[in-house]
Order: structure tokens, then sequence, then C-alpha cells
């Protein structure tokens, strides 16, 4: 590691996430910079693992828990922050180390709020969830387009997916009523779609129990599991 980046006392530092380039600024007790540089990824870690216990500060995106989980357990205090709530301690015009630098100080904040820092089984247990219901919104919205595919036929379905579900397989086998032949196997086909997707959402949903049953004896893991039938 280039002197340069050789780590400096410092009470607190900032990281400004990048893809591949991070930015980190640390201040010293009284608030003063002591130390502005920057690492790619694979080397970021090794700064960390070299420097003395600090608060390390960084905004809440999508890979800081992977970053504040690693640099937590080299012995730091690891503080996540909304990225709203780093705005104000912005000095002067945007760059990546200003960025480092404004993370750092409101780090320090007696008043700020930070995020929670999630372990590896809360990630996957949130990603399960999100990815859940994204596909319980799929469902929700496939069934409205066929369902408004039937109406312009003269087909009125009733509400609710359950009573959708029991109702269209009827409507597809009636050969009286007026779906032409090309919207009657278009809809066989998004049914056939339908069927897959509740079949996948049903997997999920498993695959949340399990995970959420292994580790009830871990405080804060659960997460609340609503089940939409």
């Amino acid at each position: 590691m280039p002197q340069r980046n050789v780590p400096r006392p410092a009470a607190v530092y900032g990281i400004d996430i990048g893809k591949n380039i991070f930015h980190v600024v640390g201040l010293g007790s009284d608030g003063v910079p002591v130390q502005k540089v920057r690492f790619r990824r694979d080397t970021l870690l090794k700064f960390f693992e070299r420097a003395a216990p600090a608060i390390v500060g960084m905004e809440s995106c999508a890979g800081s828990q992977w970053i504040a989980r690693k640099i937590k357990a080299l012995g730091h205090k690891v503080r996540l922050i909304p990225a709203q709530f780093v705005k104000p301690y912005v000095k002067s015009n945007k760059s990546d180390i200003i960025d480092a630098e404004a993370i750092a100080e409101a780090a320090t904040r007696p008043t700020m709020r930070f995020a929670a820092l999630k372990s590896e089984e809360q990630a996957d247990l949130q990603a399960l969830h999100r990815v859940r219901d994204q596909m319980i919104g799929t469902r929700t919205r496939l069934i409205n387009q066929m369902r408004a595919f039937c109406l312009e036929y003269g087909i009125a379905l009733r509400q609710g997916a359950g009573l959708f579900k029991l109702d269209l397989p009827l409507v597809l086998e009636d050969q009286s009523n007026d779906l032409s032949a090309a919207m009657r196997k278009l809809l066989a086909d998004l049914f056939t779609d339908l069927r897959q997707l509740e079949k996948r959402i049903g997997d999920v949903t498993r695959e949340i129990e399990a995970v959420a049953r292994s580790h009830t004896h871990k405080p804060g893991l659960q997460i609340g599991l609503i089940l939409i039938h």
C-alpha cells in the first residue's frame, strides 16, 4: 500500500461508495480532515484492517450493507446514513471527496438517524420478501390484463384472484361465447403463465418460512410475512 494510503489517526471516516472506486475522508476528533484517499474495492478493506478502530460512516445504498458488515468485523463502529440526511452537510460543489467528508461529518451528529445494519440472514430474508412482493404485483397485473381482454369480448369475470382462477377455465371451455380463436389461445397461454407464477410465489413463500423458522432464536431477524392467497 502506498505511504499516502497508510491510515492516519482519525476519529471518524466517511466513505463515498462507487462501483469500483471508493473515496475515503478521515476526520480528527476536532472535525478537521486528516486524510483524503481513494481505493479500489480490493484495497478498501485492507486500509480499514490497518486503521485503528473508529466510526465509519457511509450512505445507505446498494452494496453498503456488505461493506458495512466487513468493516464492522474489523472492529470499527459502522453507521449507515440515508442519502437525504447527508445533503445538508455538503459544503460546496458536489464531488466524491466532498461527499465523503460530508458523510464523515454527518456520522458524528448526535441527532442523526441511521439505517440498521443487516446480518447476512436478514439480507437474505429481505431479498426473498422483495422478490415475492414483485411477483405478487406481476400476478395482479396479469390477472387484470386477462380480465380486461375478456371484457373486450363481453365477458365480465367475478372479482378476486380466487374466483378469477375458477371462472377463466370455464370461459375458455365455453364455445358459445364471443371469444375469437386467437384470443382464446392467448388467454390460455396467459393462464398457464399465471399458474407458473403462482407456483414460484409458493416456492418463495416456503423459502421465507423456512428461513424464518431456522432463525427464530435470533432477535431482530424476523421480517413480517403477510401471506396473500
